[in-house]
């Protein structure tokens, strides 16, 4: 179980990787280079002091990144649904094969089915 959690987790950093450097640059290529992780609404600006640091930086719902998210599940679940579909046909190949011909019997045990019914005859 100990191996399925740890490539579970590097398999979330791959499927990570692929949406952050991936797909959200050809998706935001095909809107128009508009960048989704910059997507959000800001709730408070960001306060600056008298020197232009930021004193209290801004507040905002980073909804970009949430879609990013959501789409990085997609894509974990997808994989899963793939895998587990698999599994489970090997399965099904498994059961569907028939059973193995039994092996054809010694020459001793030929030898003593005969002894066997010439005793049953004479009896």
């Amino acid at each position: 179980m100990a191996v399925g959690v740890i490539i579970g987790g590097a398999f979330g950093k791959i499927s990570t990787s692929l949406v952050n450097d991936v797909i959200m640059p050809a998706v935001s290529m095909l809107t128009g280079g508009v960048d989704f992780s910059a997507w959000k609404v800001v709730l408070k600006e960001a306060v600056l002091d008298a020197a232009g640091e930021v004193a209290a930086p801004a507040v905002s719902i980073n909804y970009g990144a949430f879609l990013a998210a959501i789409l990085d599940f997609l894509i974990i679940a997808f994989a899963v649904f793939c895998l587990i579909k698999a599994v489970n046909a090997l399965h099904r190949k498994k059961e569907a094969a028939p059973p193995p011909a039994p092996p054809a019997p010694s020459r001793e045990e030929v030898l003593l089915t005969e002894i066997r019914d010439l005793l049953k005859e004479r009896a």
